[in-house]
């Protein structure tokens, strides 16, 4: 399968014209087709509802887009919970789903009326000391333990995971919650990240109905959600087949159908924390060739670096390249795509065969909408870069400016250092 950009060269010059390389760059209608088709994938349940993962990509404009499509956000911080805030989300709309949580963070949560979905069995000491008393709508992490697998084989080990609570925790906390003043349970779980299968979801909802059937007779509690989290993942490699949300709302259908109606329990609303599988194909990073180097290797250094895109350099991940007006030119060079840092991991692409780079070429760096611009960092004094949206009607619009030396300093403003790098400030 060919992996193509969203974007003509033609236009990526006209945008470089007014915003320097590198930047990232996002496309307003496949953001929005894609809202659209996972609001009907999952439209047989009148309480769904996608709370965007923040974290992925924090970035207003593009987060108010999917609240459009009555998207809510899932936070994990005190500054993700303030940016929802700031752009209007409601309590109902937000799921703050966190871990080693410290105690101000849930009442920043609980004062917007957010769900609080607890990570650990300690917590709920802690938000009913910080609070005085549990809200009347919590939910709790679950953690299986053991390897978590599918037909096609082990997809991830929950029991090396650090997050959620193990089954008799669960039970426990149901009970404790309830005895506390809880009226209103939601189960939530995260079991394997990034599949590329459309069985992933179902398979999780199967192991959290049946649960949430079981919690409900032991404990009494009302299970009124179950949050699917994220982990539903996008083709990065171009021979992978892409999940098909449709498919996947209707697995998950048949699941509720065959394990909730029976018990009685069809009014559980289904959520889902997705923000891979809601932005990350509809993103990319574009960056110029400037530097070749010839020594053991062939190298070609790019404006961009790991502050950019962390991912390969983290995890050695794939990120698809195409070289812009060379589409349909012969791959039958091969290089390392490098970056400045220095840090010998900062490479975009190793062993890469691609058409011949020139100098002053424009690299497209698919698939970096989600987990992308977020993990940047300032390392080697980097700044970041901007985020750029291609509209509908084909305008583009910058939604962040690109990062200056003087945001760099900011926080030394009142050192002598900073007054002599910026002497205007003085006066």
């Amino acid at each position: 399968m060919e992996k193509k950009p969203f974007v003509t060269k033609e236009k990526i010059e006209e945008i470089i014209k007014t915003v320097p390389t590198p930047f990232h760059l996002y496309d307003e209608k496949g953001i929005r087709e894609n809202a659209r088709a996972v609001k009907e994938a999952f439209s047989w349940n009148p309480g769904f509802r996608e709370y965007f993962a923040v974290k992925a990509t924090p970035t207003p404009a593009l987060i108010k887009i999917l609240g459009e499509y009555d998207c809510g956000c899932d936070c994990s911080s005190m500054t993700e919970l303030m940016l929802s805030e700031a752009m209007g989300f409601d309590g109902n709309h937000i799921m703050f789903s966190s871990n080693d949580t410290p105690p101000e963070e849930y009442k920043k949560a609980a004062d917007m009326g957010a769900i609080i979905n607890l990570d650990d069995f300690t917590a709920i000491d802690i938000v009913e000391k910080t609070l005085g008393k549990l809200p009347k709508r919590m939910s709790c992490r679950y953690n299986p333990g053991g390897l978590f697998a599918l037909s096609n084989g082990i997809m991830d080990n929950p029991g090396d995971s650090k997050y959620g609570m193990t089954t008799d925790q669960l039970f426990e906390a149901f009970r404790v919650m309830k005895a506390k003043g809880v009226e209103e349970f939601g189960i939530h779980a995260f079991l394997a990240s990034n599949t590329v299968t459309n069985e992933y979801y179902p398979k999780l909802a199967e192991v959290l109905f049946k649960l949430a059937v079981q919690l409900q007779n032991v404990t009494g509690a009302h299970v009124t959600f179950i949050n699917l989290s994220g982990g539903v993942g996008i083709p990065y490699e171009p021979w992978q087949e892409p999940n098909d949300i449709r498919a996947i709302g209707a697995g998950v259908e048949k699941v509720y159908n065959k394990v909730l109606v029976p018990a009685g329990m069809d009014d559980v609303s289904i959520f889902a924390e997705m923000g891979r599988f809601m932005m990350g194909p509809y993103g990319a990073l574009v960056t110029k060739a400037i530097n070749e180097k010839h020594i053991y290797k062939e190298y070609i250094g790019v404006d961009a670096c790991a502050v950019n895109l962390m991912r390969p350099a983290m995890y050695g991940s794939y990120h698809h390249i195409t070289v812009l007006g060379k589409e349909n030119a012969e791959c039958d060079h091969k290089y390392d795509v490098t970056g400045s840092l220095c840090e010998n991991n900062d490479k975009f692409a190793i062993d890469r065969m691609l058409p011949e780079i020139e100098l002053g070429d424009i690299l497209y760096i698919h698939d970096t909408g989600a987990h992308g611009f977020s993990m940047g960092y300032n390392y080697n004094g980097k700044l970041w870069s901007a985020e750029v949206l291609l509209k509908e009607d084909g305008s583009f619009e910058v939604i962040r400016r690109p990062e200056t030396p003087k945001d760099y300093f900011a926080t030394l403003d009142f050192t002598p250092e900073y007054k002599k790098m910026f002497p205007e400030e003085q006066q």
